[in-house]
């Protein structure tokens, strides 16, 4: 057992079997429109917990930490670590972003939504288009921010790209900044992802 636990790839792979095993043996008396929303509901949460998980661990403890760490230490997280944990951070973030989008499709909520409710006309009825849709606005925000900002000065500050010292400096700092926005926008937006259903469904 010890070895089987100790191979990465391999309890990945038996978690998703298990997960497979679970959808098929709970979800043969569904329709084929309620089962395809179930599975992309639950890899939009897959995909959107590593995301939000590695910007907390970014947050919470990488940045924090990083000034207590001794300089001889710092390779360790700058070398492997990090870009290590940025290559899940970004890609889950563009994950959670399109099979969300998707699932937005695929419920024919998805204009009202990014409209906030406005496609074809506001009306009281629509609060939850745009209560939805500010959370998925936030998102795609928060995605941006990934693609956009701090993964590109990361790479300048972990030295994957070119930069003087003070690039390099200058770099951390915006990655900084731009991560702490995500971490502003996550709780908000994750309200409107959790909520959404009970509230509004």
């Amino acid at each position: 057992m010890a070895g089987f636990l100790s191979n990465f790839r391999n309890v990945i792979v038996v978690s998703l079997l298990l997960a497979v095993l679970f959808i098929v043996a709970f979800g043969y008396d569904a329709d084929r429109v309620n089962l395809a929303i179930a599975v992309l509901r639950w890899a939009h949460v897959v995909c959107g917990v590593l995301w939000i998980g590695l910007l907390y661990y970014f947050n919470f403890v990488q940045i924090r930490v990083m000034p207590n760490v001794p300089a001889e230490l710092k390779p360790g997280i700058t070398k492997y670590i990090a870009p290590e944990a940025l290559f899940w951070f970004r890609w889950a973030a563009l994950l959670t972003v399109v099979i969300g989008l998707a699932l937005a499709w695929h419920r024919g909520y998805v204009v009202e939504a990014l409209s906030l409710g406005f496609a074809g006309g506001y009306s009281a009825a629509d609060t939850g288009f745009v209560f939805i849709g500010a959370g998925m606005w936030m998102g795609l925000v928060m995605m941006f921010n990934v693609w956009g900002f701090i993964w590109p000065a990361q790479k300048i500050a972990l030295g994957i790209k070119d930069g003087t010292a003070e690039q390099k400096a200058a770099a951390a700092k915006k990655a900084m900044m731009f991560s702490r926005i995500n971490t502003l926008l996550s709780l908000p937006m994750l309200v409107t992802m959790t909520m959404y259903q009970t509230l509004f469904g």
